[in-house]
């Protein structure tokens, strides 16, 4: 099979769904390596909030390589199209190579962004915009954007307020340019693929969100984001980043309490998790075929049923 035609194998699902862990094993088996697929484990220095788990890499005395982690500054702002860019360089990088490109990731848009190939994050960046739109709050972003009628509104993540300003700004760019919005959509990638999903019992889900933000704490997510600030980074910067380091940030500068900050940030992750999950709903209703693990099975099951079905769909294509 030449280069081109070696397919990605995807494994998505919500927050603590388990898909490094199997990734990582899907990947040994494979002789693959992974390309992450997240919005934030680019940054170095953002570890534990980001959920890097590095160590979960090393199976059988040898690490698994992997992509896309670790490549920009912590305060750098990434786009999806900064991630379709490095995706490619990456993917022919591994596939050069003979071995199984394993996309890991959680953050749907990019996910979408690589499976349609559509080309709106070619939409420049308005900064006077942006600027108005950080004035508002989430709930008058979420109706501004919800009374634009253009091109991109049924394809737009707004899981997280920054892509939701992103999103507006698309919006208004197609609304404001109405001839140029066919020249946003680009060919599909040359490239074919199997996606997997995890999609946890919502109790189950739950639970190990708590459990994983109680583990992160006690393992040093404050004093990660107090290093952050120690080293530069505004408030501000954090807090673009949303979630962990947004509520930590919020705490840390005394704007909520210890425990007002415990409790709106598994709150948040919580709404997080079910946002991601209807975005793939979404993705599939767009024609995404997304292939959905027994919800019972254990990790050793999960490995064997994805590795089967990905080498059966790999004979198809020779």
């Amino acid at each position: 099979m030449s280069e081109a035609n070696i397919p990605l194998l995807i494994i998505l699902g919500p927050t603590a769904s388990g898909k490094t862990q199997l990734a990582v094993q899907v990947a040994e088996q494979l002789d693959g390596a992974i390309l992450s697929a997240d919005s934030r484990q680019v940054y170095k220095d953002m570890n534990i909030g980001t959920g890097k788990d590095l160590h979960e890499y090393q199976v059988n005395g040898r690490t698994i390589p992997y992509y896309l982690i670790n490549i920009r500054e912590a305060g750098e702002q990434y786009h999806v199209h900064d991630f379709q860019h490095d995706f490619e360089h990456a993917y022919h990088e591994i596939a050069s190579q003979g071995r199984c490109p394993v996309v890991c990731g959680g953050s749907g848009f990019y996910l979408y962004a690589l499976l349609t190939g559509h080309g709106y994050t070619q939409v420049p960046v308005n900064a006077e915009l942006r600027d108005q739109l950080e004035t508002l709050a989430n709930e008058e972003l979420l109706t501004r954007f919800q009374n634009l009628h253009s091109a991109y509104r049924e394809l737009a993540d707004t899981s997280t307020r920054k892509r939701l300003i992103r999103s507006i700004e698309i919006s208004e760019y197609l609304i404001e340019n109405p001839a140029l919005s066919s020249s946003f959509t680009n060919a599909a990638p040359p490239y074919p693929y199997a996606a997997f999903g995890l999609n946890p019992a919502v109790e189950t889900r739950r639970a190990r969100i708590t459990a994983r933000l109680e583990k992160r704490l006690q393992e040093g997510l404050i004093e990660e984001v107090q290093s952050l600030l120690a080293s530069g980074l505004t408030a501000d910067q954090l807090i673009y980043y949303g979630l962990e380091y947004k509520y930590i940030t919020q705490y840390l500068t005394g704007t909520l309490t210890y425990a007002e900050m415990r409790v709106k940030l598994e709150t948040e992750i919580h709404r997080f998790a079910k946002r991601q999950m209807t975005f793939f709903r979404k993705m599939e209703k767009d024609g995404i075929s997304i292939q959905w693990l027994p919800g019972e099975a254990d990790l050793q099951e999960q490995t064997e049923w994805i590795t089967s079905r990905y080498k059966t769909f790999v004979e198809t294509l020779r």
